[in-house]
């Protein structure tokens, strides 16, 4: 391991010096373009990221097959083994950035919200853009000061808003929250507190009480915080978990009477995994999420057809096809092709860079006609990015575990409260932008 470390120390400069070499004319030469992938196919997220890359990879090999590539430029991969370690991601990341075959490297997927902030500064400083969806830095959505971060589609401090709308949608109305008590039971890390300060303001508007609950990682024994529940009796509980928390946590609710049916998982809490090991105990229990379940969308169908019937899929489980965190696998690469497929307007269709790749995914819009050519209506929800705004759409679904399967329960897309919420985004980001001595871009900035 320390021979390994020296090596990829010794190798990061001259990563670098790969990357920054990187030009279009060296791109027009490569035929395809290289997309490395950081995985955790082992330790303790293996579960949920093992459907993720079979989504990526399952897409990718649909482009390539079915639609001859990116305007006929073919995607290759290769994968770095992160174990969702901070420093494995680093290590990763150095060794990959420079490129492959001639082909530089257009989008980086960090694939963890502490790997994506440890690599924030890092991206600026290699032109090469990050996708953090549904995870990383929330002030990120401010492109002005985080040009190569891009927390698209669904923030967390979205996702405390929708959640916050739908049990508004519940009992009647915004006006009804008032006196409502809302308790936010979380992992006891940065990831669980990043909702603490948008449920704060949402908590000031709208008059209900808000209560924040922490879980110790990882979260086995949850029987003091679920004891405090049924001592407070919140009228919702929102929780934000990750891994083996989440099932504990539906099984202690029931445990103490507290109804499942009442309770909304945040983002990393809402996929079959952490459900089916609550047992029966998990049936009615909610979730938000910006990643649909289910295999009813055309894009899935013809996956299925072309990619999975044929035996070309990257899972080994195909009960996985069409869960939760496959169709996040899958909406996350048709972002990263759409963004290269942008790109490839303005600087011409051949293998994009970062810089390139940043700039496609800043003039990113997939409309409601654009998502039904994919296929993805009803799984993607509609995007545009732009400078000021790296997050573009700030909607998600509930969805509610029947005992087999999830269900939407909620009517469409919930779309967060973005223009109460962004004005603090921004403060927030001008504050780091102080902090390290950035000036911003402009609004419109196109590099």
């Amino acid at each position: 391991m320390n021979l390994f470390r020296f090596v990829a120390r010794l190798a990061a400069p001259l990563a670098a010096a790969a990357t920054l070499a990187v030009s279009p004319a060296v791109a027009e030469e490569a035929k395809e373009q290289y997309f490395p992938l950081l995985t955790y196919r082992v330790g303790a997220y293996a579960s949920s990221g093992i459907p993720g890359w079979g989504g990526i990879i399952d897409y990718f090999r649909y482009v390539n097959e079915v639609e001859g590539g990116i305007n006929g430029v073919k995607l290759f991969w290769d994968e770095c083994e992160t174990e969702w370690s901070v420093e494995k991601g680093v290590e990763c990341y150095e060794r990959v950035k420079g490129g492959k075959n001639g082909s530089p490297v257009p989008i980086f997927l960090p694939h963890g919200d502490p790997i994506s902030k440890a690599l924030t500064e890092k991206s600026v400083a290699d032109k090469l853009p990050l996708i953090t969806t549904g995870y990383g830095r929330t002030e990120a959505i401010d492109g002005r000061v985080f040009p190569y971060s891009f927390t698209v589609m669904f923030s967390f401090w979205s996702e405390a808003s929708s959640v916050v709308n739908y049990i508004a949608e519940q009992v009647g109305g915004k006006d009804k929250l008032k006196g409502l008590k809302i308790a936010t039971v979380y992992h006891d890390s940065p990831y669980g507190k990043e909702t603490q300060a948008p449920l704060e303001l949402l908590a000031k508007t709208y008059g209900f009480e808000n209560i924040q609950i922490p879980v110790p990682h990882p979260g086995n024994d949850q029987s003091a915080q679920w004891a405090r529940i049924r001592q407070i009796k919140p009228d919702w509980v929102f929780l934000r978990g990750w891994g083996v928390m989440t099932p504990v946590a539906i099984k202690t609710a029931a445990k103490t009477g507290f109804p499942v049916d009442h309770i909304i998982g945040g983002i990393w809490s809402g996929s079959e995994e952490d459900v089916r090991p609550a047992g029966v105990v998990g049936k009615g229990y909610l979730a938000v999420t910006p990643f649909p379940a289910g295999q009813d969308f055309e894009i899935l169908k013809k996956i299925r057809a072309e990619i999975v019937d044929k035996g070309k899929s990257d899972l080994k489980d195909l009960k996985s096809f069409g869960s939760v965190y496959y169709n996040f696998g899958v909406i996350e690469a048709i972002i990263s092709v759409e963004a290269i497929r942008t790109a490839q307007k303005k600087f011409g269709v051949r293998p994009i860079n970062g810089e390139e790749g940043q700039w496609g995914l800043e003039h990113l819009v997939l409309d409601e006609t654009r998502l039904k050519e994919i296929g993805a209506e009803g799984l993607v929800q509609p995007l545009k990015l732009s400078a000021k705004d790296h997050e573009g759409g700030g909607s998600g679904k509930v969805l509610q575990w029947d005992g087999q399967k999830w269900n939407v329960v909620s009517k469409g897309w919930v779309a967060s409260d973005r223009d109460l919420l962004l004005p603090l985004i921004y403060e927030r980001a001008a504050a780091y932008a102080k902090e390290k001595g950035i000036t911003p871009r402009s609004d419109g900035a196109t590099n």
